[in-house]
């Protein structure tokens, strides 16, 4: 009696023989994938591919300082820079469509990043948000520019600028400079600066402040800078 055949596996109602039809494709592993179409958009998506790895640098700046990994002379310059690139990047129209918002494109990318995060939305780098560590004396020529820089922040408040893209510079010069005031020690006020230049870097870049905001920050503004004067005596 012969031994009975078996079949080289189990049949079930999942299993699948590929035919030699069926392995073949009209693709060409020669041939280069385009991502883009058009060069509109090959510039769109190499923007955001840009916006991309500026979160990702900016997550390990930001765990590096936190660390003393870095100093605070190559961390803010540093900071400054990745924040502006990222601000520049989303003046553009299309891109600034296509971003949404944060929380939007870290979802759309699988992105956590929390620190890069934090940064972002602050808009300026730890090191603006408290004092420098610094004892070196005051320098005056820093501690000029320094007052020169309230001064003019005020002034466009008197003349009833209220545009994000207007004013956020401006008290950007103002907390740059003071944090160039070597010696200068954590004055009242100091943290004024800092919320108005979050509340501003919040606001898209035609958004306006209110009449009232325009007051209120007109107010803290130069009780800050007495405060700042008053320290460099």
């Amino acid at each position: 009696m012969s031994a009975p055949k078996y079949q080289p596996y189990a049949p079930s109602p999942y299993s699948y023989t590929p035919s030699p039809h069926s392995l073949s494709t009209s693709i060409s592993l020669d041939d280069e994938v385009k991502l883009s179409m058009t060069v509109q958009q090959r510039e769109l998506n190499e923007s955001l591919a840009e916006i991309y790895s500026i979160i990702v640098t900016l997550d390990f700046l930001e765990k590096a300082y936190i660390k003393d990994s870095i100093s605070q002379e190559t961390y803010t310059p540093t900071c400054l820079r990745l924040l502006g690139q990222y601000k520049t990047i989303l003046k553009n129209p299309d891109v600034a469509s296509e971003f949404k918002d944060l929380e939007t494109f870290k979802s759309a990318y699988h992105l956590s990043y929390p620190s890069a995060t934090e940064r972002l939305k602050i808009g300026v780098p730890a090191t603006f948000e408290h004092a420098p560590t610094t004892s070196s004396a005051i320098s005056a020529r820093a501690a000029a520019e320094a007052t020169q820089n309230f001064i003019t922040f005020m002034d466009a408040l008197r003349l009833h600028y209220t545009a994000k893209d207007q004013l956020h510079p401006l008290l950007s010069d103002v907390i740059t400079s003071v944090n160039n005031v070597a010696g200068a020690k954590e004055f009242e006020g100091r943290q004024s600066i800092v919320q108005w230049l979050i509340i501003l870097n919040q606001m898209g870049a035609g958004d306006e402040i209110t009449e009232a905001q325009g007051r209120q920050m007109l107010f803290d503004i130069e009780n800050a800078y007495n405060e700042f004067y008053k320290n460099l005596q």
